[in-house]
This record gives C-alpha cells, sequence and structure tokens, in this order.
C-alpha cells in the first residue's frame, strides 16, 4: 500500500502541524549600522465611505439656472470667440462687395454693442420659440419651434 507524500512527510505539508516548530522573528542587523527597520504587515484598507452627493429632483436645478440668469445682466457668450466671429463675418462681408480683403478695425465698445444686441436677439427668439413649443403642448425647445417663430416674425427680422 502507497502511502501519500503529504501524509508521509508531516513538516512539509501547508496546515499548521503544531508538532513543527515556528521559525523566530529575527531581526537582521543592517550592513550600515543603522538599527533595524520595523516591518508590519499592512491589511489593505477598506475604502472609506463616500457621503452621496446630494441629488435634486429633475428640472429643480434647471429652475436654479433660470432664476440665476434672469437675474444677472451679465453677458452670456464669451467675449473672444464672440469678437473673432464678428470680424470673421466682417472680412467675408468686406471681401463679397469689394472684391479685396480690407483691415477692419473694431474698437471694444463696439463688440460689446454687438454682442449685447445679439444676445437681446437670441433671448427673445429664444422666447419667441417656446412659446411655440407650449403651443404645441411640448415643454421641449425643438428646431422647428425656432423656425416658426422667425417666420412668424417675418422679413423685418432677417437680414437683407
Amino acid at each position: 500500500m502507497s502511502v501519500s507524500p503529504a501524509i508521509a512527510n508531516p513538516a512539509s505539508s501547508t496546515t499548521n502541524n503544531p508538532s513543527t516548530p515556528a521559525k523566530p522573528d529575527v531581526l537582521r542587523q543592517r550592513r550600515d549600522g543603522r538599527a533595524p527597520r520595523i516591518t508590519t504587515t499592512f491589511k489593505p484598507a477598506l475604502p472609506t465611505p463616500r457621503k452621496n452627493k446630494k441629488r435634486f429632483r429633475p428640472g429643480t436645478v434647471a429652475l436654479r439656472e433660470i432664476r440665476k440668469y434672469q437675474k444677472s445682466t451679465d453677458l452670456l457668450l464669451r467675449k473672444l470667440p464672440f469678437a473673432r466671429l464678428v470680424r470673421e463675418i466682417a472680412v467675408e462681408m468686406t471681401t463679397d462687395y469689394n472684391h479685396f480683403a480690407t483691415n477692419v478695425r473694431w474698437q471694444s465698445i463696439a463688440l460689446l454693442a454687438l454682442q449685447e444686441a445679439a444676445e437681446a436677439y437670441l433671448v427673445h427668439l429664444f422666447e419667441d420659440a417656446n412659446l411655440c413649443a407650449i403651443h404645441a403642448k411640448r415643454v421641449t425647445l425643438m428646431q422647428r419651434d425656432i423656425q416658426l417663430a422667425r417666420r412668424i416674425r417675418g422679413a423685418v427680422d432677417r437680414i437683407g
């Protein structure tokens, strides 16, 4: 009858056998003469429980933003990208009519006046388009609402 090697040699068994002597933890001296470091085994830290961020009901944050922007008189579009767009359109317009590009210079007040007018126009257009969406028994603003609002306004609304 053959005996398995794990049973034949109990010292090689992976189980904790009380008959085998435990190895003492001996602190070795360091070669540079300093005291040995005390090493401890660290258990992986449990993730700290994070508090969940407060979630508001759908629409609450949107209504808060609406009230915030209705109170403020600040410009909503960034000034530099708007100025770039105005300059680009001005160059296109001058090259179309004069057949050569002219370097058009802009005062900062003129750019701000254009931006104020453009934002006022857009806000009024979105108000009218929102009324069109409400008339269609919707709360979501769609492209066709904006197109309908522009069509109702007539030719005065359009350039050229």
